[in-house]
């Protein structure tokens, strides 16, 4: 880095990195509150998140379309969302084995069916440079914002409004805290559920496909690391909130840009240990959440974690 940035280098360097890492995250975990405000959980995400990465590359390299690779991604976290709404909506099936299932299939077809495309390259998702102002290209770098990201910030407001002000809010609301009550409200929960959580894998996909189509922006096997199962534990540290959903997803995307940012200025010593913070990171959240006085804060009374 160059003397003038000096001690800016290694907070420029994690600004950039938490807006880039931290989409996945946010996508996946919107996702997730949307399901979870129902009353189910989804630990298939990470399948679906990898599944959503494969589907977008491959479908971008074949039309040359970013965008249409999004819209395949989404279509594929959808259906898988789908799947596991109709299962668990069947007697006595358990949303977390189901979860589990789904997300070691998602995976496999994602490896299965990506192997043609691993050397081919797709077009990138394009990103607005709102470092145009500064001639330091570090800035520039910085401040590299990908369309995806903002559409998230979007996301994250409007969901935390219709989930307060609207009509399709409280309906999604009553059922997540009581079955019996919204029945009597003449609604049907497993229906209702159902279309949560196939909403909540579209989200899931369109993070899969920011993996392959931006950051890093290729397709891998590895492309993921664990971000899906990341994202469900970012929503119960979020107390299932959409916009603090969001602060989360940047504190865990500047978690996971320690390890290159101090990289980028010649700080190799804990080279591991710093890529490691995320995971680290997740595991503090989870303690901090299995407080016996406000673990399940603002949990939808419906959730099988609160049975």
């Amino acid at each position: 880095m160059p003397d003038d940035i000096g001690l800016w280098a290694v907070p420029l360097a994690m600004l950039g990195g938490a807006i880039r890492v931290s989409t996945p995250f946010l996508f996946v975990s919107l996702g997730e509150v949307i399901t979870e405000r129902s009353g189910r959980i989804n630990l298939g995400l990470e399948g679906t998140l990898v599944f959503g990465a494969m589907a977008g590359y491959a479908t971008a390299v074949l039309t040359g379309s970013p965008w249409l690779g999004v819209a395949a991604a989404a279509l594929a976290g959808a259906a898988f969302g789908l799947v596991h709404g109709l299962l668990c909506s069947l007697p006595k099936v358990n949303d977390i084995a189901v979860g589990i299932a789904l997300m070691l299939l998602g995976m496999g077809l994602a490896f299965y069916f990506g192997k043609p495309f691993i050397q081919p390259v797709a077009p990138d998702l394009p990103a607005l440079n709102l470092g145009a102002w500064s001639d330091l290209p570090q800035v520039q770098a910085a401040l590299r914002v990908n369309v995806l990201f903002v559409i998230g910030i979007a996301l994250a407001f409007a969901l935390a409004w219709a989930l307060k002000r609207t009509r399709a809010g409280l309906i999604l609301r009553v059922v997540g805290d009581s079955s019996d009550a919204a029945r009597a409200l003449g609604i049907r929960p497993a229906r209702v559920r159902i279309l949560a959580t196939s909403l909540g894998g579209a989200m899931a996909g369109i993070g899969g496909s920011y993996l392959s189509l931006y950051y890093p922006g290729s397709w891998t096997e590895g492309i993921s690391s664990g971000q899906g199962l990341i994202a469900v534990a970012l929503v119960i540290f979020a107390r299932w909130s959409p916009t603090a959903c969001l602060g989360a997803a940047v504190l865990f995307g500047a978690a996971g840009a320690l390890g290159p940012a101090l990289q980028s200025v010649g700080i190799t010593g804990g080279y591991y240990l710093s890529y490691a913070a995320p995971y680290v990171l997740t595991l503090i959240v989870l303690v901090i959440s299995s407080s016996k006085t406000a673990a399940l804060t603002g949990a939808p009374r419906e959730l099988s974690l609160t049975k």
